[in-house]
């Protein structure tokens, strides 16, 4: 498939801002919002029976956390540019199934939600989130919600669906299996990784400073007894610096910063990092290796089975 021409959104009904939050389902919401709370520093805003929202800062949520049955990719919301009118009519013209719904979730007064090909996840596109009101935090808190990642079971049409409806681009691919997308100078909001064996959450991922703040982060991780799955390391495709470890259902959370960012979005080529390949630095296809999944050491095969 080829990349979607020109800067994100053109050519496609909707452009998205960025990511705002993902829903996730649990059968134990107390256990669940304490480590969001206590382990990784998030900020509780609201909490209503079953329902709890968490926030890395001002917006209302990043992190909404729901009973029932486990699902780590249970939902996500995303920021568009203009107004909900503008985006439903365009989607509508488009022929792409939407609803519009008052009062989604907490935060949100109102949304667009479709459902992603194959998967059926529900994506909910807003204006605006209400103030979190939560002061800004120096200390552990992660400075946002960076991308979610998920299994589907058949790559093409559901990448097909984030480039040509909601205007992402491609950033870098690994092999013919994973993917990923772009909605702004990020260089990812998503991942998809084609899979006949898995489904759901690969990783949930959340910004850090900079070394030094992961550094704080991984401190508080082991003042918890939460152990590291894998890293620090260094991907090749993003050139992150990374961490991942499980929350207590066992979702894979990943702890990132030195992410790549645009430096041209006509070009596509990313801003000149002294770790990078080649200059410019743009998007490629990696060949599945060490190289692509962790410039520094060795491959997680959890990471990369599919």
């Amino acid at each position: 498939m080829s990349p979607v021409s020109g800067p994100p959104g053109t050519g496609s009904p909707v452009r998205v801002n960025k990511i705002g939050a993902i829903t996730v389902r649990t059968q134990d919401v107390d256990r669940l919002v304490s480590y969001y709370e206590d382990v990784l520093g998030l900020a509780l805003v609201e909490r209503a029976g079953d329902e709890a929202y968490l926030t890395t800062g001002p917006d209302h949520h990043a992190v909404r956390i729901v009973a029932g049955d486990p699902h780590g990719r249970a939902g996500l919301a995303f920021q568009v540019f203009g107004t909900l009118d503008d985006a439903q009519r365009a989607l509508t013209d488009a022929g792409v199934a939407v609803e519009r719904r008052s009062d989604p979730e907490a935060g949100i007064a109102e949304a667009l939600v479709l459902r992603e090909p194959l998967t059926e996840t529900p994506i909910s596109l807003y204006e605006r989130q209400r103030p979190s009101g939560v002061e800004v935090s120096l200390d552990h808190r992660p400075t946002k919600l960076g991308h979610v990642a998920g299994y589907v079971p058949e790559l093409g049409p559901v990448r097909g669906f984030w480039e040509e409806q909601l205007g992402f681009r491609w950033s870098d691919i690994i092999g013919d299996f994973f993917v990923f997308l772009r909605c702004n100078a990020d260089h990812h909001a998503v991942n998809l990784m084609a899979s006949s064996k898995r489904s759901g959450l690969h990783h949930a991922a959340f910004e850090v400073r900079d070394i030094v703040h992961l550094k704080t982060l991984l401190d508080q991780l082991a003042k918890h007894e939460v152990r590291l799955e894998w890293g620090p390391g260094r991907h090749g495709a993003g050139h992150n610096i990374f961490t991942y470890h499980r929350d207590p259902d066992g979702n894979v959370i990943e702890l990132f910063t030195e992410l790549d960012v645009v430096h041209d979005e006509d070009s596509g080529a990313w801003e000149p990092r002294p770790w990078h390949e080649e200059f410019p630095q743009g998007p490629r296809v990696w060949e599945p290796s060490v190289a692509a999944a962790n410039k520094w050491g060795p491959i997680n095969p959890e990471m990369l089975d599919h």
